[in-house]
């Protein structure tokens, strides 16, 4: 956050959604008419080992920020939704139309929330809320201050990848040799962190500009599947290092193959 404000000069206000008493605080500092909401756990082996966590902070503290800006007249979120929600898809690229089906924990966290959503909207109809679902974010800002650069195992395929480049550890673990894709590896589709700020912004623009909107998903990912070895032999080829990996068993909770149809996100948001 720190580098969030040296970066844009945004104010810090740090706090529990957990704790109604931290959300009021909020909103005693400022008038707010909309809401980002990105403050969820979002690492799936974590959530499967941990599912209690994920329901704690991912439920509770969203419920707790829905009460609090209705109390507050503020009644427009963005909500930062996943891929998860779709769970193994039975076809791809995935449709917002789709059935849901979360495999784990914190895709069902997810999927419980857009529920909500959906339920808060259809009794109070002056809410207007964007539920977005993230595919794969990687990436950094041009400025190298803000990134993805977690202590000890990253959860995350992109950091994992650039801390074995660095040396920092020995080797990349590949979880997954034998799926049902051209090289064994599972596919995801990685977008650029900035593309999906961008993202961000569309959405609020829709929400002001469509009184109608009610509460409307849409995907942002690149279109495209990329498999987990594609990506290292990517890597390999703009950093010129090798990256020594590992064949492991597959995790518990993971998909085949995931990534978006961007159509609606296209025409409906112009991104």
């Amino acid at each position: 956050l720190c580098r969030l404000v040296y970066l844009k000069g945004v104010d810090d206000l740090q706090g529990d959604l957990r704790n109604k008493g931290d959300i009021e605080k909020l909103f005693s500092k400022q008038r707010y008419c909309s809401l980002l909401n990105s403050s969820l756990c979002s690492a799936v082996g974590e959530s499967v080992g941990n599912p209690r966590r994920y329901f704690d902070n991912n439920l509770v503290g969203t419920i707790n920020l829905y009460e609090t800006m209705a109390k507050h007249n503020c009644k427009m979120m963005v909500f930062s939704s996943s891929a998860t929600v779709y769970g193994q898809p039975e076809k791809i690229p995935c449709m917002e139309d789709f059935e849901l089906k979360a495999m784990n924990p914190y895709g069902r966290s997810k999927l419980f929330l857009e529920e909500i959503a959906r339920d808060i909207q259809a009794a109070e109809p002056e809410w207007r809320i964007v539920l977005l679902r993230y595919f794969n974010p990687v990436g950094a800002h041009e400025s190298g201050r803000i990134g993805e650069d977690p202590k000890g195992i990253p959860n995350n395929l992109m950091p994992y990848i650039q801390q074995v480049a660095v040396g920092r550890l020995p080797e990349l673990n590949v979880y997954g040799h034998d799926y049902p894709t051209e090289d064994g590896s599972a596919v995801r589709d990685y977008i650029h962190v900035m593309d999906l700020a961008d993202g961000h912004i569309a959405a609020l623009r829709k929400l002001f500009d469509d009184p109608k909107i009610g509460c409307t998903a849409y995907n942002l990912g690149t279109g495209r599947g990329t498999s987990v070895l594609e990506m290292v032999a990517a890597f390999e080829k703009a950093s010129g290092k090798k990256i020594p990996i590992k064949l492991c068993p597959r995790r518990l909770g993971d998909a085949t193959a995931v990534y978006a149809s961007t159509e609606k996100a296209e025409k409906e948001l112009g991104w």
